[in-house]
């Protein structure tokens, strides 16, 4: 290490130096102490580092004129060796930056996995802050004046608006299917079709699901034909349930055949004699369930858990956080004593959701009952927007980007939109979107920039360009986005 390295080390301040100065005063009554403490500690880390490894790479003339330079800037003091204060207060704010926050999605996915999946509405929102900010029935009955169960505050509304004789709510669609296999198949046979065995998110697989369940699956037909036969030759004194998994996250197009949910309820119908047998129920998981017929928005027909049930399905799980628009959770609807096998399971008390869950699952079904969905749930109005509302809000962020930022090239751009959450995996509709080229920074360095920004603002990038789609940016985040892009671009 040369003589200037170590002129500039011995330069570096004492935490309590920066500390007693007057940025540092500044910055201790605008900020919690610990904060300014651990951000100077990184900031002298960091300056410490970059004088060894300068000198250590073979810089030390390099080092030794900085040394001189900085001696004579300050009469051979500390003070020139000072973090800035905006250099400090960057630091701080990112330490208190909370770890989990809202970004702005300009992706087009609109129940995007990695970024929550379904915001929620309005009327959630209020009641999750409403049974927040103090004490609620959670598992109290004011009328009777005894303990209840918090799966009632969802369950009748569940129940009226699928047609189901009861329901049950847990954290998720996974919870939901491994409690209700455990509750009514463990150590049994559950019989299901070899196309259907699909992978969900996170490399999670229907029969690792089955096998921590205990129950024992028999797998029938092929990939892409499995007929009502199929399942009857399985059927066995040890058969507690026939399950149909809804390919709700990819389709299989073609050469296809597979048994409906009447069929399948018609089979495990109890036999007649002379050759009488129990009755084996049909459990149905959709996956991302929908309770509105979603051609009616211009997507594909999708089944709704009301059709389901109807069609005969004894029990029926599917998720809360995805078509349905509410937040994380899985609901099991169907025959009164098979919901109560359920409820009645010990792993309830592991899967149970907690108060916010069911505040804003309750506040999304009421949205449903009131017959207001496709209005006030932002994942249906988002699928339901039409090209004419798509294209005014891509003209309004085009100018405003342009004011903004004259030298940045805002183009519009016609492209699809993906729905996301392991629903609808055909279904690309039409959306605009607005790509960005920026003069000094390529697509990749510019979409990295607005990922670190705050709020993040997600965007893709294709042919070269950063593209902002404006179907899940609602017109109340144009200023944001705006604000976002200025922010990578300086």
């Amino acid at each position: 290490m040369t003589a200037g390295s170590h002129r500039l080390l011995r330069r570096l301040p004492k935490v309590d130096d920066v500390l007693r100065s007057a940025p540092g005063a500044d910055l201790l009554a605008r900020y919690p102490r610990w904060a300014v403490l651990e951000a100077t500690r990184g900031a002298i880390a960091e300056r410490r580092s970059a004088i060894v490894a300068g000198a250590a790479g073979g810089h030390g003339n390099e080092v030794d004129r900085a040394a001189d330079a900085a001696a004579e800037a300050d009469g051979g003091g500390r003070a020139a060796a000072l973090p800035t204060r905006e250099a400090l207060a960057a630091r701080a704010e990112a330490l208190l930056r909370p770890s989990l926050r809202r970004v702005l999605n300009a992706t087009g996915v609109v129940l995007h996995t990695n970024l929550g999946r379904a915001p929620l509405a309005p009327r959630a929102l209020a009641r999750i802050a409403e049974v927040a900010r103090g004490y609620s029935n959670l598992e109290y009955d004011p009328e009777r004046r005894d303990r209840g169960l918090r799966h009632e505050h969802v369950a009748e509304l569940a129940a009226r608006l699928t047609g189901a004789e009861a329901a049950a709510i847990v954290n998720n669609n996974a919870g939901a299917v491994l409690v209700s296999l455990a509750a009514l198949a463990a150590g049994r046979d559950v019989i299901v079709s070899r196309g259907e065995l699909v992978e969900i998110g996170g490399g999670f697989r229907v029969p690792d699901v089955m096998r921590q369940s205990g129950a024992r699956l028999r797998e029938v037909g092929t990939t892409n034909k499995t007929r009502v036969a199929d399942y009857a030759a399985a059927l066995g004194a040890d058969t507690a349930l026939l399950l149909k998994v809804h390919r709700s996250n990819f389709a299989v197009v073609g050469f296809t055949e597979e048994a409906s949910v009447a069929d399948l309820a018609a089979l495990g119908a109890a036999a007649p004699p002379p050759a009488p047998r129990p009755a084996v129920p049909v459990m149905v998981d959709l996956g991302s369930g929908a309770l509105l017929d979603l051609a009616r928005l211009g997507l594909p027909r999708e089944p709704t858990v009301g059709e389901v049930v109807a069609q005969g399905a004894g029990l029926v799980t599917f998720s809360g956080d995805k078509l349905l628009g509410g937040p994380q959770a899985g609901i099991v609807v169907g025959r009164r004593d098979l919901v109560a096998q359920v409820l009645a399971h010990p792993l309830m008390r592991a899967l149970r959701p907690d108060k916010l869950t069911l505040a804003a699952m309750e506040a999304t079904l009421e949205i449903y009952r009131d017959g207001e969905a496709a209005r006030e749930i932002p994942t249906l109005r988002m699928l339901a927007e039409t090209p004419a509302s798509l294209e005014a809000r891509k003209e309004r962020l085009i100018a405003a980007l342009r004011d903004a930022l004259p030298d940045l090239a805002a183009i519009a751009r016609r492209t699809q939109s993906a729905i996301g959450g392991g629903a609808l995996p055909l279904a690309e509709p039409e959306t605009w979107a607005v790509a960005l080229r920026h003069p000094r920074l390529d697509a990749e360095r510019l979409s990295d920039r607005l990922a670190a920004g705050n709020p993040p603002l997600i965007a893709r990038i294709a042919a070269g360009e950063v593209i902002l789609d404006v179907r899940t940016l609602e017109n109340d985040d144009l200023a944001s986005t705006v604000a976002a892009v200025r922010e990578a671009c300086s």
